[in-house]
C-alpha cells in the first residue's frame, strides 16, 4: 500500500506547533512526524506527496452536538439526512460527530436511531462517533427551542428501550437532573457507560452538585438553557465550575456567549475542560431563510436562528468558524485546537483521534490564514 506524505505545513501537535512539518501516513495512520524538507532518498516510487504550501494543519475536529446541515435534519429519520450532515461536517473540518436529536415522540427518536445505525461504516464524509440524545427529559421552564409538547419526566422503561435499539451507539444523553426520576436516570446511564450531560435545566446549585456527585460529567451548551448565575443562587453553572471532572460545551458564534464568558470558561476549566460545538440546525451551510426544526418554524436572519418569540434556536456556525472565533478572542491556537479536537476525543474515549501524533488516525484538516478549509482527510483519505 502506498504512503502519503504531507509536507510544508505548520502542524498543531499536542504540545507545540511544528513549522515546516512533514507528516508520514501509512494505512490510514500517522507513521511519523518530521520537520524540514524531505530528501528524495526517503521517498518510494508509489508515495503520494501533498504540499501544504505553508498552511495550518490541525487534527480533525469533533462535534459532539450537531442537529443538521445543508437543509437536512437528523430527525428526518433517513439515511440521506445523516449522510448529508456527514459531508457537511467534513467540508467544515470536522472528521467525527455525534448525531444529535431533539425532544420528540418515541417513534421519531427510534427512526432517527435506526437511520444513524444504517449509515455507520458507510459515511460519505465525517465518521459518526455515536448518538447524542438531547432530551426529551428536559425542564419546561428552561426549554429554550425544545418543543414543550414532547418534554417529559425521565422514564427508565423508555430509556431502556432506546438502549436496546441503539446499544452502545448512545454516547451522550442531555437531561434535567432535577426532574422527578432524574437521579435514578443518572444511575442508569452511568451503568450503560453513557456521558451524562446537563442542560435545559432549572437545577439549583445543590441539585446540580448532587447530579455531578452521582455521575453527571458534562454541561450541554453551557449558560444557554439553564438557571443563570445569581450571587445568592449560583445554580448549575457555578456547580459545574467547581467540579474538576465536569466539562463544558461552548457555542462560539458571536451570539450565544459573550467573549468574556468564553474566556472565563477557558480560564476556569482550561482547554481540557471546554469543548467547541456547533449545535447547528439544517441551516448550516445554507444561510438565511425559514426552516422547520423540532416541530417549530425557525427564522434565520443574518446567520442567527430564532423562533417567532425571539428564542435562539440552535446555530448556523461551522466548526472551522468556531475555531477561528475562539482564537480571535485571545485563546492560544494550540488550546483552541485542543478544545475543538483533542478534548472531545478524550471525552468520547477516542485516544487515537483529535491529535497529530505517531500512531493516531490520520484525521487531518488543512486551513488557510482565514481558517477556511482547504481539504479534509479522514483515515488517510481526502474527502
Amino acid at each position: 500500500m502506498s504512503r502519503t506524505i504531507i509536507t510544508n505545513v505548520r502542524a498543531v501537535c499536542p504540545d507545540s506547533i511544528i513549522s515546516s512539518a512533514a507528516i508520514w501516513i501509512d494505512a490510514g495512520r500517522i507513521e511519523r512526524i518530521g520537520s524540514g524538507a524531505i530528501a528524495n532518498s526517503e521517498l518510494q516510487a508509489d508515495d503520494t506527496v501533498i504540499d501544504g504550501n505553508g498552511m495550518l494543519l490541525i487534527p480533525g475536529m469533533i462535534d459532539v452536538h450537531i442537529h443538521g446541515a445543508s437543509g437536512f435534519d437528523m430527525m428526518d429519520g433517513t439515511e440521506e439526512s445523516v449522510q448529508q450532515v456527514s459531508q457537511a461536517c467534513a467540508a467544515s473540518g470536522c472528521t467525527s460527530f455525534l448525531a444529535t436529536s431533539v425532544s420528540s415522540t418515541l417513534e421519531d427518536l427510534l427512526a432517527m436511531i435506526h437511520s444513524v445505525r444504517r449509515v455507520i461504516g458507510h459515511e460519505r464524509g465525517a465518521a459518526v462517533a455515536g448518538l447524542h440524545l438531547e432530551g426529551p427529559y428536559l425542564n419546561v421552564k428552561r426549554k429554550g427551542m425544545q418543543n414543550e409538547k414532547f418534554l417529559r419526566h425521565p422514564d427508565l422503561d423508555e430509556m431502556n428501550l432506546l438502549f436496546r435499539e441503539a446499544g452502545d451507539l448512545i454516547k451522550m444523553v442531555t437531561i434535567a437532573p432535577e426532574l422527578p426520576g432524574g437521579i435514578e436516570l443518572i444511575s442508569y446511564l452511568r451503568e450503560q457507560g453513557a456521558i451524562i450531560a446537563v442542560a435545559h435545566s432549572d437545577a439549583t446549585y445543590e441539585e446540580a452538585k448532587l447530579a455531578f456527585a452521582q455521575g453527571a460529567s458534562h454541561v450541554t451548551h453551557c449558560f444557554n438553557g439553564m438557571r443563570p448565575i445569581h450571587h445568592r443562587d449560583p445554580g448549575l453553572v457555578v456547580a459545574a465550575f467547581e467540579e474538576e471532572h465536569v466539562s463544558l460545551q461552548a457555542i462560539v458564534d458571536h451570539v450565544h456567549l459573550h467573549p468574556a464568558i468564553i474566556r472565563l470558561m477557558h480560564r476556569i476549566k482550561g482547554a481540557g475542560g471546554v469543548v467547541l460545538i456547533t449545535d447547528a440546525l439544517q441551516a448550516m451551510g445554507l444561510g438565511d431563510g425559514t426552516y422547520t426544526f423540532g416541530g417549530h418554524t425557525v427564522q434565520v436572519a443574518d446567520g442567527v436562528a430564532r423562533l417567532a418569540d425571539g428564542t435562539l434556536a440552535s446555530s448556523t456556525v461551522t466548526m472551522n468558524k468556531a475555531l477561528r472565533y475562539t482564537v480571535e478572542l485571545g485563546i492560544p491556537l494550540t488550546e483552541a485546537v485542543r478544545m475543538a479536537s483533542t478534548t472531545p476525543a478524550d471525552i468520547l474515549g477516542l485516544p487515537d483521534k483529535g491529535r497529530i501524533a505517531q500512531g493516531c488516525a490520520a484525521d487531518l484538516v488543512l486551513l488557510n490564514e482565514e481558517f477556511e478549509v482547504q481539504w479534509t482527510m479522514i483515515k488517510g483519505r481526502l474527502t
